[in-house]
């Protein structure tokens, strides 16, 4: 089974959390793109999806699904989404796409977070995929130092803006033991509007595309 199959295998498993009648919180992504796809089989099931990206945005509408505004909404029942890396205790990097900063609004609004992955994405610690940082792009260099300052390595993500306007920078060589300290951290540095350490508000369940099919983890 390739690794699109598995993401595949994951975001189709997904639908069982959707609840009819429902407003589903919808992530960014190549795993999530699967999980859009199986939204819309029961499209007429539900009321519409808070997305937390253009790209997802335009994928949803595509499909005909019915786009809310995350300002109208208070709560959602569920919010799908992936991630670059995952630990045991269902700590999250993510960011890859650049959409970590909504992806975050979303996710603290949701009364569930389910991870869909592949079971490439599954590690004992993070860092070894590098740290998202979204970053106002007058902070560049004063944060790059900071990070420095931190032990982590700043690369700026050249030529990525983000939906909000604002740059990244990935931060290598961290081997994060304890992602609710470093969240707080980073996110305390002038200039830095979130990071891609997803802690304080991680999965409620994981869903894990594999070769012999879905595997989930509560």
């Amino acid at each position: 089974m390739t690794q699109d199959e598995m993401k595949k295998e994951a975001g189709w498993a997904a639908l069982k959390y959707v609840k009819k009648d429902s407003i589903v919180g919808v992530g960014t992504g190549s795993t999530v793109n699967h999980f859009i796809d199986a939204l819309g089989s029961i499209k007429d099931d539900i009321k519409g999806a808070v997305s937390s990206s253009v790209a997802s945005t335009e994928k949803l509408k595509a499909l005909g699904i019915r786009i809310y505004d995350c300002n109208d909404i208070e709560k959602l029942d569920v919010y799908i989404d992936g991630a670059d890396e995952i630990n045991p205790e269902k700590d999250m990097i993510k960011g890859g796409g650049a959409a970590l900063t909504r992806e975050k609004i979303v996710a603290a609004i949701s009364e569930q977070f389910i991870c869909i992955v592949d079971n490439t994405k599954t590690v004992e610690v993070l860092g070894q995929f590098p740290l998202p940082v979204e970053v106002i792009p007058m902070a560049r260099e004063q944060v790059s130092r900071e990070i420095k300052r931190l032990g982590g390595d700043p690369v700026y993500r050249e030529g990525v803006m983000t939906d909000n306007g604002n740059i990244i920078i990935d931060v290598h060589g961290l081997h994060i033991t304890d992602p609710k300290s470093l969240e707080v951290t980073l996110n305390n540095i002038p200039g830095v509007v979130t990071n891609g350490l997803f802690a304080h508000r991680g999965a409620d369940v994981i869903i894990i595309g594999t070769p012999d099919g879905a595997q989930v983890i509560c």
